[in-house]
């Protein structure tokens, strides 16, 4: 192996983990113990990886690939990393991963008993993107979100030591509302990216045709579709937010932060008059806090 070769893999690292601080939600914030903060990054790297190597976002060059045991001729073929992604996450649970970021997984998964089951949801959530790209009804969003966000609460909760099945039940409902959140704030860039999130039978029923995505802003059809999935993700914060009255301490105030961020985006889009075609309408800092005191309060 080159010397280029010997030090990218820390680059590569680097790269991924520091796109942590561009995230909606807060990954692992400071008040956190430092273990948690550890393990909650780490699991958060395996997430932005395997996220980006759906999205095609992989840092130039191919050390990613190379990592993974994919040849350079074969670097830009999906579903043949997320294949080989799935094989180095098998050697996380049995053997000694070649990425960086899994070999940073792994202590993670051992000292918090993880299992294998949320980490192939999110490789297969991706593996989907590959192959679908069209939603025909929510329960269709539903069930992509069950693979998509649903297993980061999950992760929060193992890694806190805090799930149990009604956590869980909460944790999915509020996961399911901010990917749904997201969807919304980025629907110019999925359509740059051949997906469209919002249901088929949805944009039927409000008149709204795929062209009608593509403009520079969005019409009265457009704004009303795109207000009726933000109630939908408002009334999943609202089912889910009982978890943080749930749990004590600083994992409270991040759970709080995660309702609170929801909450606070969806203000964003509804002051944007639903408007999300010329970018993701994004929350200020005062009207995240002024949401983490309506969810620690256990209002909203």
């Amino acid at each position: 192996m080159t010397e280029t070769g010997t030090t990218r893999p820390g680059v590569t690292e680097r790269e991924t983990l520091d796109k942590a601080a561009a995230e909606n939600f807060p990954v692992a914030p400071f008040f956190l113990p430092k273990d948690w903060r550890t393990d909650l990054m780490a699991v958060y790297g395996f997430a932005r990886l395997v996220d980006d190597i759906g999205d095609g976002d992989l840092a130039p060059g191919g050390a990613d690939a190379a990592l993974l045991g994919v040849s350079p001729e074969e670097a830009d073929d999906r579903l043949l990393l997320l294949d080989a992604f799935e094989a180095d996450l098998n050697r996380v649970f049995s053997g000694e991963p070649r990425h960086p970021l899994l070999r940073r997984l792994q202590p993670t998964v051992r000292r918090r008993s993880l299992t294998p089951d949320p980490f192939l949801g999110l490789i297969a959530a991706n593996r989907q993107d590959q192959l679908v790209t069209r939603y025909e009804t929510y329960d269709d969003l539903l069930a992509y979100c069950e693979l998509s966000a649903n297993p980061v609460g999950r992760l929060v909760l193992a890694v806190t030591g805090t799930s149990t099945p009604e956590r869980v039940r909460l944790s999915d409902a509020i996961c399911t509302a901010l990917q749904i959140v997201e969807h919304l704030q980025d629907v110019a860039e999925d359509l740059g990216r051949d997906r469209i999130y919002l249901p088929a039978a949805d944009m039927k029923r409000f008149h709204v045709q795929e062209a009608d995505l593509a403009t520079k802003t969005a019409g009265a059809s457009v704004r009303a579709l795109v207000a009726y999935e933000a109630q939908r993700a408002r009334e999943l914060l609202n089912e889910g937010a009982p978890l943080v009255g749930s749990v004590h301490g600083r994992l409270k105030l991040l759970l709080a932060g995660f309702v609170a961020g929801g909450r606070a985006a969806l203000r964003a889009i509804a002051a944007a008059e639903h408007d999300v075609l010329p970018g993701p309408p994004k929350p200020g800092k005062l009207q995240l806090l002024r949401e983490v005191g309506v969810a620690l309060r256990g209002e909203g």
